[in-house]
């Protein structure tokens, strides 16, 4: 008797049994990469255990760095409130309401001083979920590790910087497209000159996935977009050997096992081929590097301890896919902003992983498992075919302008939820083994007052910086842009006296526009 059909989340079918022995023969750290980037990968080292955190001020926020860093997070990973994200000061009409709600208030360099204190730079990684304001906040962060006295060439870390994504997916953009793309290209050739191992762009999968993509569609218009990048870089004379090495990416990892593991594998393998053909000859410049958090939007308020086993089984896929970094979300974050509590749990289930479940012992471990070679090899075909479609469009630009990628992503989370709904896919505690439950209690919450705080913050700050050097900073920067010039260093020198976030965006839009 014939068994039911049972399919992945991206509609690929899987075999009840995989009987035909794969052709793979290559080796960890060999062209195309599909078993991972480096030969001994986690013999070598492990990967980054980053925390994503970041809420109300940056004193509070300051002082849960620190006791991630005394947990054992090896990297900070910053997340900021949304009118940071969209360039806005805490005083602007429109902030209200959102200050420190999503993440850490940061209106200018004294706000980044605040969020480091007492922690070197240069002795950390350091992840920022930027992408509107990248630029901005990178000079910030630049702009601190120069005052601590740093070697800006030994300066590690990475900012989001994929404004792409924001455009199909998540919405926190502030420019049209073409500024938008020549300020990512200036941070690219500002960064290899300046500060030539920063990770210049985290293009992100991680929030088309949120928005209700499939896998393979994460994969094909993450990898797109990575396309529209690098096209735009090598088009403003950048070589590509120099400024693809520095680029990395964000996925996201969700529950479907094994389809989650061969998604990396597959990526790994597109990429390589992807910069080969745009010209790259040099490995480390052909090499996907990556960086995973676990799936936000598979958390469950109701029965909210369920999200533990959710997050670990989701970390362990991205270990056993070759993750260069992660961040384990709290069981708590469907309800609320991360206690201290969950923090720790799901820091520790990354050590638990790295240290006791033996996945660390060798590279690659499910490689040459007929199900995990196969569905690589139909994921890649599947993103492919989406690649294809996107590049006859004229890019992942247009496709975006046409609202194509847009749309595909709407179908996609649409025909997931009536599944959900329909009680054709289970979710434990949602639509099958459900039950009453109390209130939630002992939430984190961040208070309406810290916008008032940050104002005055803001008030004394202006009260007590040179406004005249402010403002001859903030027209330089204007002429900059006004101009076809690499506008960081602007941007660095108007940080430097204390301008603020919402001031240098200001000044951007009277040249941009707003999109």
């Amino acid at each position: 008797m014939k068994g039911k059909k049972i399919i992945t989340t991206s509609g690929i079918e899987i075999k009840e049994v995989y009987c035909e022995p794969s052709a793979m023969n290559e080796l960890p750290g060999e062209f195309p990469f599909t078993r991972g980037i480096q030969a001994d990968m986690y013999r070598g080292k492990p990967w980054t255990m980053r925390q994503y955190a970041g809420f109300s001020t940056a004193e509070e926020s300051n002082k849960r760095y620190h006791y991630l860093l005394s947990q054992g997070t090896m990297g900070l990973s910053v997340a900021f409130d949304l009118p940071t994200q969209i360039g806005y000061d805490s005083d602007h009409e429109l902030a209200e309401g959102e200050v420190g709600k999503v993440g850490v208030a940061i209106d200018s360099l004294a706000d980044i001083e605040l969020l480091f204190s007492g922690i070197q730079l240069k002795d950390i990684s350091t992840s920022m979920t930027i992408n509107a304001t990248a630029p901005i906040l990178l000079a910030m962060y630049v702009a601190l590790a120069k005052k601590q006295g740093a070697d800006l060439k030994q300066l590690n870390g990475t900012i989001q910087n994929d404004i792409l994504k924001e455009y199909a997916a998540r919405g926190t953009y502030i420019f049209p497209p073409s500024p938008s793309m020549r300020l990512i290209t200036d941070v690219f050739e500002y960064c290899s000159k300046e500060v030539p191992k920063w990770n210049t762009i985290s293009i992100s999968g991680y929030h088309i996935r949120e928005a209700g993509s499939t896998a393979v569609q994460e994969l094909a218009f993450t990898l797109a977009n990575g396309k529209a990048y690098l096209q735009a870089a090598i088009s403003k004379g950048l070589e590509i050997n120099v400024f693809a090495k520095r680029l990395s990416f964000f996925f996201n990892c969700h529950n479907n096992f094994f389809e989650e593991i061969a998604k990396f594998r597959a990526a790994r393998r597109m990429w390589a081929k992807i910069t080969k053909e745009l010209g790259a000859t040099d490995a480390v410049a052909q090499k996907l590097r990556f960086h995973t958090q676990t799936g936000g939007s598979t958390l469950t308020a109701q029965q909210p301890m369920n999200n533990i086993v959710r997050v670990t089984t989701q970390a362990l896929a991205a270990v056993l896919g070759g993750t260069q970094s992660l961040h384990t979300n709290g069981y708590d974050e469907a309800l609320s902003l991360p206690t201290e509590a969950a923090a720790k749990i799901a820091l520790r289930t990354q050590q638990i992983i790295a240290f006791e479940s033996g996945a660390t012992d060798t590279v690659d471990p499910l490689a040459g498992s007929f199900f995990i070679e196969q569905l690589t090899d139909e994921l890649e075909i599947a993103a492919n075919q989406y690649i294809q479609r996107i590049d006859a469009m004229g890019g992942a630009v247009k496709a975006i302008e046409l609202d194509y990628i847009q749309q595909e992503i709407a179908r996609s989370a649409y025909e997931y939820q009536k599944e959900i709904e329909n009680s054709d896919r289970v979710i434990v505690g949602v639509n099958k083994f459900d039950e009453p439950e109390p209130s939630a209690k002992n939430l984190f919450r961040v208070d309406d007052a810290i916008r008032n705080t940050q104002i005055s913050k803001l008030k004394r700050l202006k009260a007590e910086r040179d406004n005249g050097t402010v403002k001859k900073s903030l027209a330089q920067l204007k002429a900059a842009a006004q101009n076809n010039l690499n506008l960081m260093p602007y941007i660095l020198t108007a940080v430097e006296n204390y301008a603020t976030l919402g001031e240098i965006a200001d000044n951007l839009r009277s040249v941009f526009g707003e999109y």
